[in-house]
C-alpha cells in the first residue's frame, strides 16, 4: 500500500487547527517563502549552466563580497513576496535598511527577514548552502512599518526556518510547536513532510567552530575548546569530533538530527562589532528552531531569544545545540565575568 505524503499546505494546516498557531495569512506567506526556496535551489542546481558563479564587483552592508548567487538569492525573494499582501515590509542581510511593501500592493500584518544565502563562499566549490528566514509580527497600533519595528527580542518570533540546498532540498520550519522537516519531490514540485518533531540530543561528543581563529579567542572558550581536545583523559572524560562546513545551515541541519554545539564566538578581532554572527537573519532564528527541539541557544551570557536588538545588522556571539554543552560553555563565560 503506498504511503500517504503530508504536504506542507496540509501539515501547516492540521497543525493550526491544533494549536492554532498557522493563521491563514501566516499560512500563506510561508508557502510563498518556500517556493521562492524552491526557485533558489533551483538556480543553485544549475551552477556554471546557469551563469551564477562567482562574485560581483558590489559589497553588502557588511561590507562583504556579493556572490552572484546571493544578489540573485535575494531578489527572489523580494519579488516573490512583494504582491501576496501578508507582508508590511521585509529586511535581508543583504541591505542596508528595511524594505517597505510597495503602496501599490496590499499590506499585511507581518514582517518577513531573511539570509537569503547562507554560506555563500561555498558556492563556487559545490557545499550545501541554505536560506535563514524569520517572521515577526506588526505592532497592531501600526499600519507603516519602519526599522525600529524589526528589533523585537527573538522571544516574539512567530515563525523561522531555513532551506538546505544539498544532495536532497529540505526545509525545516517551527510555527512555535515543534520543529518539521519537509523534502522538495523534484518530480512534482511540493514539499513533502519527512520528519516530525525533531529533537536535539541534549548530549554530543561533536563541536562546529573555526579553529583558525583560536588565537584570538578569550579564555572561556580557550578553556572549553582544550577541554574538549584532552578527550576521554581531560575534564570532559571523553572524546569529541570536530566539524566544521563553514555554511551555518548545513552544521546547524547536522546538529539538529545528530547533536553537537555550533560555536562562533566574539574574538579579538570582531570584538568591537559584537561578534560575527547577525543577530536578526541568523542567530534569532536559529536559536528559536533550536530551542524548539530542546536544545539551547546563548550569547555566552543569556539565552540568545531574550537579547533585546538594538540595529538591524547587530552582531552576537553564538553558542546553541545540544543542551548539555551549551550550558557549559555559558556557565564558563558567567565564571569570568
Amino acid at each position: 500500500m503506498r504511503q500517504k505524503r503530508v504536504s506542507l499546505t496540509q501539515h501547516l494546516i492540521e497543525e493550526n487547527r491544533r494549536y492554532g498557531t498557522v493563521p491563514e495569512e501566516l499560512r500563506l506567506l510561508l508557502e510563498v517563502v518556500a517556493r521562492a526556496c524552491k526557485t533558489i535551489g533551483h538556480s543553485v542546481g544549475k551552477g556554471a549552466l546557469g551563469n551564477i558563479l562567482g562574485s560581483n564587483e558590489t559589497e553588502n552592508i557588511q561590507g562583504e563580497v556579493q556572490k552572484k548567487l546571493d544578489i540573485l538569492s535575494n531578489e527572489i525573494l523580494l519579488e516573490s513576496n512583494e504582491w501576496g499582501g501578508h507582508l508590511s515590509a521585509m529586511a535581508s542581510e543583504e541591505m542596508e535598511t528595511i524594505h517597505p511593501i510597495s503602496k501599490t500592493y496590499p499590506h499585511g500584518s507581518y514582517l518577513l527577514l531573511f539570509d537569503p544565502l547562507d554560506g555563500s563562499s561555498n558556492i563556487d566549490v559545490n557545499v550545501s548552502i541554505g536560506t535563514i528566514f524569520s517572521v515577526l509580527k506588526m505592532p497592531e497600533d501600526k499600519t507603516d512599518a519602519d526599522e525600529k519595528d524589526f528589533l523585537q527580542p527573538g522571544r516574539q518570533q512567530i515563525a523561522a526556518g531555513y532551506a538546505l540546498y544539498g544532495p536532497q532540498t529540505l526545509l525545516v520550519l517551527t510555527t512555535g510547536r515543534g520543529v518539521h522537516c519537509y523534502t522538495l519531490e523534484r518530480e512534482m514540485g511540493s514539499w513533502v513532510l519527512t520528519q516530525s518533531n525533531m529533537r536535539i540530543p541534549e548530549d554530543t561528543s561533536e563541536y562546529a567552530i573555526n579553529a583558525s581563529n583560536a588565537r584570538r579567542w578569550f579564555p572561556p572558550v580557550k578553556r572549553y575548546f582544550e577541554e574538549m581536545q584532552a578527550g576521554k583523559g581531560g575534564p570532559l572524560k571523553k572524546d569529541f569530533n570536530m566539524r566544521w562546513v563553514a555554511s551555518m545551515v548545513t552544521d546547524m541541519h547536522r546538529i539538529l538530527n545528530r547533536g553537537g554545539i555550533f560555536m562562533y564566538p566574539a574574538d579579538e578581532r570582531n570584538i568591537e562589532q559584537g561578534g560575527r554572527i547577525r543577530l536578526l537573519y541568523e542567530a534569532n532564528p536559529m536559536a528559536f528552531i533550536v530551542e524548539q527541539a530542546g536544545g539551547a541557544a546563548t550569547n555566552g551570557l543569556i539565552p540568545m531569544l531574550d537579547v533585546v536588538p538594538e540595529k538591524l545588522h547587530q552582531r552576537v556571539p553564538v553558542f546553541l545545540g545540544s543542551k548539555n554543552e551549551v550550558e557549559r560553555i555559558t556557565r564558563y563565560h558567567k565564571e569570568t565575568r
